[in-house]
């Protein structure tokens, strides 16, 4: 039987951090009629182990460190949906209102990718960085089983930009295996994880299919794998996280004591059976130890 666990409060936003005005535009999109105290995306870690994370609705990044202490490192006028520090060092996001920007300091940002000449971004969601420097990225507007356009997009190391995929009902959460070989992508309306061999063919979409049939919530979110080849996935708007070994057995199930906008996941450093999950609905980030 697949173990069930319950995670434990790890980080939680500062109060003084907590938006109290009116909500953005995004958030009267994405919950109308509803306050948003901040709603936390995208999160990883960065060699000196600290936590990061993109509040979308107020255009923040922030830094915790690994003793709990939060920085607001960047606040832009957009909506960052998740950032990377690239190979080089640059912090490179993917905004929704903006496409895929680079934030230069507290305030700044330039804009590195719009779309194609005859394809503009949707809403960009999620990135994440291949070994060999490649940009992988998704791009899932405000589509769903009806509307079925959800793009996954890779930028070369030479900034040149190819559409990967463009039949995704919202593509959202996306990693690589920890070998490169497999992208997962999260097909959020269908309630999927699909999966496509990162070996891109030298003209048209690759072959790709369904890795993983969820049930409940709103479908999956943030994707993560871990050194053992375990992907992690937050399933949004039922308050638990998923792990699967590479061949999609099941782990683990966790579920979170409190919140249900379950949003990312990321394995701890150096600890591949730590596993974080963030929670949106209380802008709390938890944890949970996963049995080997």
């Amino acid at each position: 039987m697949t173990p069930r666990l319950i995670a434990e409060p790890a980080f939680r936003l500062p109060d003084e951090l907590r938006h109290r005005g009116e909500p953005s535009a995004w958030a009267k999109m994405t919950r109308p009629g509803q306050p948003m105290h901040s709603f936390l995306e995208a999160a990883f870690f960065d060699a000196e182990r600290n936590l990061w994370l993109c509040d979308v609705p107020y255009g923040r990044v922030f830094r915790i460190t690994p003793g709990g202490e939060w920085t607001m490192v960047h606040r832009i006028d957009g909506e960052p949906h998740a950032m990377r520090i690239a190979p080089d060092g640059r912090h490179i996001a993917v905004d929704y209102r903006h496409g895929v920007i680079e934030l230069r300091d507290e305030s700044g940002f330039t804009v590195l990718e719009t779309g194609a000449e005859s394809c503009g971004f949707l809403g960009l969601s999620d990135m994440c960085y291949g070994p060999d420097g490649r940009l992988w990225f998704t791009d899932s507007g405000r589509t769903s089983l009806s509307d079925q356009r959800g793009r996954v997009w890779c930028r070369m190391p030479d900034s040149k930009l190819r559409l990967v995929l463009d039949c995704v009902p919202y593509s959202n959460g996306i990693c690589l295996s920890p070998d490169g070989a497999w992208v997962y992508v999260a097909a959020t309306r269908a309630n999927q994880v699909w999966r496509l061999s990162s070996h891109l063919p030298a003209m048209g979409q690759p072959m790709v299919g369904v890795f993983l049939q969820l049930s409940g919530g709103l479908g999956p979110d943030g994707l993560a794998t871990n050194t053992r080849g375990w992907l992690a996935v937050a399933q949004a708007q039922a308050g638990r996280a998923y792990v699967f070994d590479a061949l999609g057995d099941p782990v683990a199930e966790i579920r979170l004591p409190e919140g249900l906008w379950t949003t990312s996941v990321a394995f701890g450093p150096g600890e591949p059976s730590r596993l974080f999950i963030v929670d949106a609905q209380t802008g709390t980030v938890f944890t949970a130890a996963i049995p080997d």
